[in-house]
């Protein structure tokens, strides 16, 4: 599974023009399923998510999680971050998971996070979606957690 975390002080996503998921300060998290990826790597990613300081402490450090700064999460699906592109010029998508498989697991992450977390919202799986944010520092940090 991969992620690409942004630390945002606002972030939305709109379908055909409307807002489907909105937060204030916290984590854009695009998400990718790959071939062989399961709950418990959705559960691993979840935890480093939730965990990950990028927030400024008081005296200026990097020492807070979006947990520690009640932050909200806005988790959209990102397939394309499965792209292959050392061949050629059109990236190859064959390392992301089937549709069916990543819709699965990218529902059981966003109702863990539900559980785990207060604020989150998401986007719409395999919609085409426009995703509005402020990157905050700017800070963007990818996350790779293996399957299998």
């Amino acid at each position: 599974m991969k992620a690409v975390l942004q630390r945002v002080s606002q972030a939305r996503v709109e379908v055909k023009g409307q807002t489907v998921g909105e937060i204030a300060q916290g984590l854009l998290v695009l998400l990718c399923a790959e071939k062989g990826d399961d709950d418990s790597v959705g559960q691993k990613m979840l935890d480093k998510i939730l965990k990950l300081r990028v927030f400024y402490d008081d005296a200026g450090k990097m020492n807070r999680s979006v947990q520690d700064v009640q932050g909200g999460l806005l988790i959209v699906s990102q397939f394309t971050l499965a792209a292959d592109a050392r061949s050629g010029t059109r990236p190859s998508f064959t390392s992301a998971a089937p549709a069916q498989e990543g819709l699965r697991l990218y529902e059981a992450f966003v109702q863990q996070a539900q559980l785990r977390h207060d604020k989150v919202q998401t986007g719409v799986f395999g919609a085409d979606m426009q995703v509005h944010l402020v990157n905050d520092g700017p800070v963007t940090i990818p996350i790779t957690i293996m399957g299998g």
